[in-house]
């Protein structure tokens, strides 16, 4: 049986979540800007249910998702597999791509509060549901100063009972800061993993009470130890020879050397005590700040029980963290 108490609180919203989310951008399936990948490959949407149930099963609790995702997909996906669950589970989601459905393109975005009103109602029709417990903008860079009507119509949306709490999706301290002064924000999305730290954001979290939630935390697959020179990813992943300019774990399809001789050089600390390297990279996260929830991405069972088990392990002891951090000289 899992470790069923180690749960962390969605920030000041008070949801209790378990430590590990599920990142459900994979299970959406290919999606494109014109002729470069944004998903991750063909699915299988049998093999994904089964995977969100095996989830359920090992103690998770948390699903994060964007209705970009597959162009719709990952959230119908998702929606089918909570049916009958809700009550079960705490489902955060994005907004501000717009697409097409049928082509699968991305055609665009809106973060108008008409724009984010609509994406909204298409959210909640997908995943089946009538509120969505995390509402995340789904910009990275967008101008914060230009951030105010967006903040106020999540607050709105709040007060109407169709989301419980908001966030950004975002690597920018400033964009973090200004929606940390709305009342209902939970949280801040984040890069962050093993290899790269992300200090200033994590700063934030802790001094304003927010949920960290980490995207990337296995570098893109990379730190699940997969990917070697015979193994590759596809042409329609995100990740293979046409990906767009910020992947920067993996080049023309490759795994990026400087990022891999990293792993290497932490690689028998983090798989100590019988982890396996994933459980060894989700551990170091959950040392590194009580606010962090990693959510690793999946596309079959397997992944979600090895990931899942982490769970059991917990974090790293606080000298196994000081090591790490000795090894790639951030001490």
């Amino acid at each position: 049986m899992m470790n069923a108490k180690f749960t962390r609180t969605l920030g000041r919203s008070g949801i209790r979540v378990s430590a590990l989310g599920m990142g459900c951008w994979a299970i959406g399936g290919p999606f494109w800007a014109g002729e470069t990948p944004l998903g991750w490959g063909e699915v299988d949407d049998n093999e994904s249910i089964r995977a969100i149930h095996a989830a359920l099963e090992l103690g998770v609790t948390f699903f994060d998702t964007a209705n970009v995702y597959g162009a719709g997909h990952s959230e119908s996906v998702l929606g089918l597999a909570l049916a009958g669950r809700r009550e079960q589970v705490v489902i955060a989601t994005k907004f501000n791509a717009v697409f097409d459905e049928d082509t699968r393109q991305v055609t665009g975005s809106d973060a108008t509060p008409a724009g984010i009103r609509q994406a909204c109602d298409d959210s909640l029709r997908r995943l089946g549901t009538d509120y969505i417990d995390l509402y995340q903008f789904h910009d990275n860079g967008f101008p914060p100063e230009q951030a105010e009507p967006v903040r106020e119509t999540l607050e709105q949306l709040v007060a109407e009972g169709k989301i419980r709490a908001y966030g950004w999706s975002t690597d920018f301290p400033k964009s973090a800061e200004f929606f940390a002064q709305g009342a209902h924000c939970a949280a801040i999305q984040a890069e962050l993993n093993v290899l790269d730290d992300n200090a200033a954001i994590l700063s934030i979290c802790e001094k304003e009470n927010l949920a960290a939630i980490n995207r990337g935390p296995l570098a893109m697959g990379l730190l699940t130890g997969k990917y070697t020179g015979s193994i590759k990813p596809s042409a329609d992943d995100v990740r293979g020879e046409k990906s767009p300019e910020w992947m920067k774990y993996f080049k023309n399809g490759q795994p990026s050397p400087e990022y891999t001789q990293k792993i290497a050089a932490v690689r028998e600390i983090l798989t100590s005590g019988g982890r396996s390297l994933p459980q060894g990279a989700l551990a170091w996260l959950w040392a590194r700040s009580p606010k962090t929830i990693p959510i690793p991405g999946f596309r079959t069972v397997r992944q979600v029980e090895e990931n899942a088990r982490a769970m059991q392990f917990g974090p790293l002891t606080p000298e196994q963290f000081t090591q790490v951090e000795h090894v790639l000289g951030r001490a």
